[in-house]
């Protein structure tokens, strides 16, 4: 792929400059207006400095069509063309300094939200019946789970997917350190998604994140018979200012809620969820164990 895989290229063709995934979700407002702010400035600051689209696209070497869909804030710019344009135009770092709000816009919303309300919990538990949660996968795994999501993803798309998740990781590097439990059925661990490899260093990174001082992992057992979590996944977020958020899938229309009474029930469904699984310490065995038997 070149220069017109990268969103440019002088004469790319209108097919290419529409390849999908940089484009902002219709119903992203924040994400809206934060395209549309950079492609205003970017066309002030053109026009301020009396230079043609046609020059400038081929000063940074992008199509004239694709600047034109960036200034009217309806293509998502790359931080590459942002610091081009930002030395073309001679903008002393007001462009370049745009890239962190449009890296955020390329996050889907629900991810973008997830992830903001993960940066402020002091505490989250997590009980997954279904796959390895986000917040614990591999690059390699989270891909191989796009792959056969069976949505036709472009290659750009699976690569903001995938980096999306991982920036969820943040959570592990915050200072204070938020306590994170997590509760896998053991299916999860057993399903070798993406190839045995592939599943290997995916067990070999749960063991290392374990590890940590502030991570609590679990197995369900699936001879543990029936549990309060055979309904769907459970999350259950705390804040520094004593307020809470939880979700389950199987619970008040899969929606997250902050109801008292709605947290009640889910901590005392995750709370059950932990008693019956295998305690953190047998639960690293079972996973070595699995490592020992490929």
């Amino acid at each position: 792929m070149g220069a017109v895989g990268s969103d440019a290229g002088p004469g790319s063709g209108d097919g290419e400059a529409d390849e999908p995934g940089w484009e902002v979700e219709p119903d992203d407002e924040w994400g809206l207006a934060v395209v549309a702010t950079v492609g205003r400035q970017l066309r002030l600051r053109r026009e301020a400095v009396g230079m043609r689209a046609a020059d400038f696209a081929t000063a940074v070497g992008y199509g004239e069509d694709m600047v034109y869909k960036i200034e009217a804030g309806k293509r998502i710019p790359r931080s590459e063309f942002l610091d081009r344009a930002d030395e073309v135009l001679s903008a002393g770092g007001l462009l370049a300094a745009m890239k962190e709000d449009v890296a955020k816009v390329r996050y889907p919303r629900r991810v973008r939200e997830l992830a903001e309300l993960e940066a402020r919990a002091v505490e989250l538990g997590v009980y997954v019946g279904l796959s390895i949660h986000g917040l614990l996968q591999t690059p390699a795994h989270a891909r191989a789970l796009f792959e056969v999501s069976q949505s036709a993803y472009a290659e750009e798309q699976l690569e903001r997917l995938v980096a999306a998740r991982m920036g969820r990781k943040a959570i592990f590097e915050r200072s204070p350190m938020p306590m994170l439990s997590f509760v896998q059925e053991e299916v999860t661990l057993r399903r070798q998604v993406g190839g045995t490899m592939v599943w290997r260093q995916q067990l070999e990174h749960l063991l290392q994140t374990a590890q940590l001082r502030n991570v609590t992992l679990q197995v369900m057992p699936t001879a543990s018979g029936a549990h309060p979590g055979l309904s769907g996944k459970i999350e259950v977020l705390k804040f520094e200012d004593g307020t809470a958020v939880g979700r389950s899938d199987g619970a008040f229309n899969g929606r997250p809620t902050s109801e008292p009474k709605h947290l009640r029930i889910l901590e005392l469904r995750y709370s059950t969820i932990r008693a019956m699984a295998l305690p953190p310490r047998e639960s690293l065995a079972f996973i070595e164990q699995l490592l020992g038997e490929t």
